[in-house]
């Protein structure tokens, strides 16, 4: 019973921290689930990340669920997920009853001014952090350098860039392999 608290306060602590979704959570996933804990290793984390991205959800949920099953099967990713939406559940029901009146203040105007550049700098370090794991020889960058490209550029939607990607590493890998 207490891995299944621990797994649903560490993830509510992650929920109540994270603001700008899954991506600026990456870097305080790190510390807590792969240095702390040892519950996962960075490259599962990058895996996490990516599977996520192409099921229906919210990459923090889904990543939380992918966790909390590695480490406790089916009760591990309800308490992950639970711990993971809980203080954003709070925190919207308490804004939500004071929204229309705070946001006329310059003081919140300001501050949520400030949020935007910290989440900006979160995305941009787990953006960082992904290349530096992902990225290890020519191939990886030219798969790299085609995404960037293809989701800077055009409208095509993440889902069959990522799957498209998946198939490019499958067959890279494959080839190297036989090698």
């Amino acid at each position: 019973m207490k891995e299944y608290l621990d797994l649903f306060l560490i993830f509510a602590r992650i929920g109540a921290v994270t603001f700008g979704g899954g991506y600026a959570m990456l870097p305080i996933l790190q510390k807590e689930i792969v240095q702390s804990r040892g519950w996962a290793s960075d490259e599962e984390i990058m895996d996490y990340y990516a599977i996520s991205q192409c099921t229906p959800g919210i990459i923090a949920v889904n990543t939380a669920i992918f966790i909390g099953y590695k480490c406790k099967k089916e009760f591990g990713a309800i308490a992950a997920a639970l711990g993971m939406v809980f203080p954003s559940i709070v925190i919207i029901l308490v804004i939500a009853m004071f929204l229309s009146n705070i946001m006329a203040y310059p003081m919140v105007q300001m501050a949520f001014s400030g949020v935007r550049i910290a989440v900006g700098v979160l995305v941009v370090h787990a953006t960082v952090t992904l290349y530096k794991k992902g990225v290890v020889d020519l191939a990886t960058f030219i798969i790299f350098a085609l995404v960037f490209l293809v989701l800077m550029f055009t409208s095509i939607s993440p889902i069959p860039v990522v799957v498209t990607s998946a198939i490019l590493g499958i067959l890279l890998h494959g080839r190297k392999d036989k090698q």
